[in-house]
């Protein structure tokens, strides 16, 4: 049962950062950190989980080349990639690299009806196919199931496009409340017709994960920030078994591993030939409407 080689990978997680170790992305957050390693030492907030992250260097202009060829050479087709309305690449990829990467933008539910508004815009003139959130990322902090986020789910409904949201304990060094798994039920129940990812593993919650993505149609896993070695055995039992429709690939380049390494280790993940071509592109690219 090895990863088949010709199968044209969607990943649902790739980052081209607006720096080095993308530490504009993390401000948003950084009033929450206390500690002092996180807060002076780290390159990025969960580095006791990622030692090593990669680098791009420190010329922002060859980002966008740099992981496409990375992309190129591990047969990823196309990358889900998070934008905002400042971010610095929309032009490179316009002009050069337009089939290669889908956008999701992130989610702040602080910014009440303004950021309805901005969803809606950025649908309409960046043609994104996703929304991300980070519960524990938020600041200040409001859990996947806060009245905040009601609204942002109501308009991923109105958009028909899907939401992955950040499950489990988070990896930077805040509180992990707003990210508990059984928050993800009711969620599910009011927005039946909602498309919900769960990303970044659902740990501790792994078998509560599992048992709601049999209960709700719409549900789905992604393995974000995970080397395939830890993927969770729950996971992967229940991709081979009545999963097979649920699990997606996602991986986590560059902000905490590299491509050669996921790929070197996917080689050792026990999937089934049938489930192999669903989770590598077939899933994602039903969920997120793309070919």
């Amino acid at each position: 049962m090895p990863m088949p080689k010709d199968v044209r990978v969607i990943d649902l997680h790739v980052n081209i950062p607006t720096s080095e170790h993308n530490k504009e992305g993390y401000d948003r957050f950084r009033p929450l950190l206390r500690d002092r390693e996180s807060l002076e030492n780290y390159r990025m907030p969960a580095q006791h989980f990622f030692k090593d992250p990669p680098s791009l260097g420190t010329d922002k202009t060859r980002y966008v080349g740099t992981v496409v060829a990375e992309m190129d050479k591990h047969n990823i087709e196309r990358a889900l990639i998070g934008v905002t309305d400042s971010f610095e690449h929309f032009e490179i990829i316009a002009d050069r690299y337009a089939d290669r990467f889908i956008f999701a933008t992130p989610a702040d539910p602080n910014g009440g009806v303004d950021e309805i508004r901005r969803i809606k815009r950025m649908h309409r003139e960046r043609g994104i196919k996703a929304v991300s959130y980070f519960p524990a990322g938020s600041f200040p902090q409001i859990a996947l199931n806060g009245k905040e986020m009601y609204p942002i789910y109501a308009t991923c409904c109105e958009l028909e496009i899907p939401i992955l949201v950040n499950v489990g304990v988070p990896g930077p060094r805040i509180p992990m409340e707003t990210q508990k798994v059984e928050f993800i039920d009711e969620v599910c129940w009011f927005f039946p017709e909602l498309k919900f990812v769960m990303r970044h593993g659902a740990e501790p919650w792994v078998d509560l994960a599992v048992k709601l993505l049999l209960k709700w149609p719409n549900l789905y896993y992604s393995t974000s920030a995970f080397a395939p070695k830890h993927y969770p055995k729950a996971i992967i039992d229940f991709g081979n078994k009545r999963g097979s429709d649920k699990v997606m690939y996602a991986g986590y380049f560059p902000a905490g591993l590299t491509l050669d390494r996921i790929f070197a280790e996917l080689e050792q993940v026990p999937f089934t030939d049938a489930v192999w071509p669903k989770f590598l592109r077939d899933n994602a690219a039903r969920v997120f409407g793309v070919t």
